[in-house]
């Protein structure tokens, strides 16, 4: 039976040792208060001590003095399991300085992993991440020095074919963030901006007899209609009551709570990004890299866009007049909406349903979707992309491989090189002013996130679209496959790459 208690009280309930599953996306959903209280019981206690926490997609707030950091810092957690660590500024950091062990797994993949622990079987079967760094053949997912437990993904063949398992700790302990609760303890979503996998997670923590801590805004009398509850009250041991801060309008509309008809998205986009993004200028680059890419989209398309470059793609899409004839997706679980981007990266404009996301990796993972457009930090002579690391820094996979590993078209959008590119457009035509002093295309990725052989085995359509030419995927490696005019192939191209491409 539940009981309503306070931050600090339900946190007590926490015990030494205890594997704790938080459902939160990124920077969203995340119950901030509970994280706070068990910093304040670790600060003034040091318990509880020796933690695991899994998150299918990271948990932080970008702020490096709030939510789970400060436990994290001072020494509480031994272990860290995450598709995506970009919104924890401090973790990340001291991840790469061995101060405990932090392994990278699938978005999908850790999804699917707590699903089956609901249903009593220890791991999950994916062909995702075969042939990337998570494979243990390659590197394996520990991200430091000191992180060489290699129980949480393994090789395995079944008839004949070969697969990744993917195997979690026991997850003793649950933080999550709810709409509501009410007087038998049923948890509704009703103003949250996605499910994740609340109700998996704790059908796992009841399972291995653990403890499910909730945190909603209100406590209601009339129960929601049962379709709607999304944890029942029997899975539930402590209900924590926190007034929610006041919602801009803006933020309020990712809810869902009022419709927002396709011809309004743009506007509400333009609320969005002003609450929630820190001012970004687009660059030339990036604008004829997102037109050109758009031209890939088709009517009838199910699609994902990554963030970055190519979020530009939906505004030419909707200039072109492909955006209300495709379907675009959110790993969260969103589908039929558009996307937010910045702070609230997760969320939707205008969906037309949420689901669990470990449903919406069922369809990327079998490649439901028709085309995806994703960034890239590197892509070497062979066509890999390494999407994850960059030189002193690690964010994470987050779902990028789930994305890419069967979807029939991939369209990478990057710039040919950074820090310092300039370009300019005029009258259709590209000019190269002067390239950047990084090269993005190189002999060999620094770790790799989206392999070439696996996609050439699958039969996908891969580009490489960049501000100066488009490449494609082929047995051999890349091939040069367009070129802007004004562009000059031999010094704009050829002589900046450091390696041959077939023309």
């Amino acid at each position: 039976m539940y009981r309503i208690l306070s931050a600090d009280e339900a946190i007590s309930l926490i015990r030494d040792g205890d594997c704790i599953c938080v459902n939160s996306f990124v920077g969203i959903e995340n119950p901030v208060e509970l994280h706070e209280a068990l910093n304040r019981r670790y600060q003034q206690t040091h318990s509880p001590k020796h933690l695991t926490i899994v998150s299918s997609a990271g948990f932080g707030v970008w702020d490096e003095n709030r939510n789970a950091e400060g436990y994290i810092r001072a020494g509480a957690v031994d272990r860290l399991i995450c598709g995506h660590f970009g919104a924890m500024p401090s973790t990340k950091k001291i991840i790469l300085e061995n101060r405990f062990e932090a392994y990278n797994l699938p978005l999908g993949c850790i999804s699917h992993a707590i699903r089956a622990q609901a249903g009593g079987i220890p791991g999950a079967l994916s062909k995702v991440g075969l042939d990337i760094f998570v494979d243990p053949r390659r590197e394996g997912p520990g991200i430091n020095q000191i992180s060489t437990d290699s129980s949480f993904v393994k090789v395995v063949e079944v008839d004949g074919e070969e697969f990744l398992y993917y195997k979690l700790p026991k997850i003793t302990a649950t933080l999550i963030k709810g709409t509501a609760a009410d007087r038998k303890g049923n948890i509704s979503f009703d103003d949250m901006y996605m499910s994740g996998d609340a109700l998996s997670i704790c059908q796992a923590v009841k399972s291995n007899n653990g403890i499910v801590i909730v945190q909603v805004d209100r406590i209601v009398d009339m129960p929601t209609r049962p379709r709607n509850t999304i944890i029942p009250g029997c899975l539930v041991d402590a209900i924590v009551v926190v007034e929610p801060q006041p919602r801009d309008d803006a933020l309020q509309a990712l809810t869902g709570s009022f419709e927002i008809p396709f011809e309004d998205w743009h506007e509400w986009t333009e609320k969005l990004d002003a609450l929630t993004s820190e001012h970004r200028r687009e660059s030339v680059a990036s604008s004829i890299i997102g037109r050109r890419a758009a031209q890939e989209l088709r009517k009838e398309d199910i699609v994902n866009i990554g963030i970055g470059i190519p979020e530009t793609i939906s505004r030419f899409a909707k200039q072109n007049g492909m955006l209300d004839h495709i379907t675009l997706t959110v790993e969260s679980g969103g589908i039929g909406g558009f996307p937010a981007s910045g702070k609230v990266f997760g969320a939707m404009i205008g969906a037309a349903s949420v689901y669990d996301m470990a449903n919406q990796f069922d369809l990327y993972n079998h490649g439901g979707l028709d085309i995806c457009f994703m960034g890239a930090l590197e892509v070497d002579r062979h066509g890999n992309v390494n999407a994850h690391r960059g030189p002193g820094a690690y964010a994470g996979i987050g779902g990028f491989a789930n994305i890419t590993a069967k979807t029939p078209i991939v369209v990478f959008c990057l710039t040919f090189n950074t820090k310092g590119l300039e370009v300019q457009e005029q009258d259709g035509h590209v000019t190269i002013v002067r390239n950047g002093a990084i090269p993005k295309f190189v002999n060999d990725v620094r770790s790799i996130s989206f392999s070439a052989r696996k996609a050439i085995a699958n039969g996908q359509k891969v580009l490489y679209v960049t501000e100066r030419c488009i490449f494609i995927l082929t047995a051999r490696g890349l091939k040069l496959l367009e070129v802007y005019p004004g562009v000059n192939v031999q010094k704009d191209i050829f002589a900046l790459l450091p390696f041959g491409v077939e023309a």
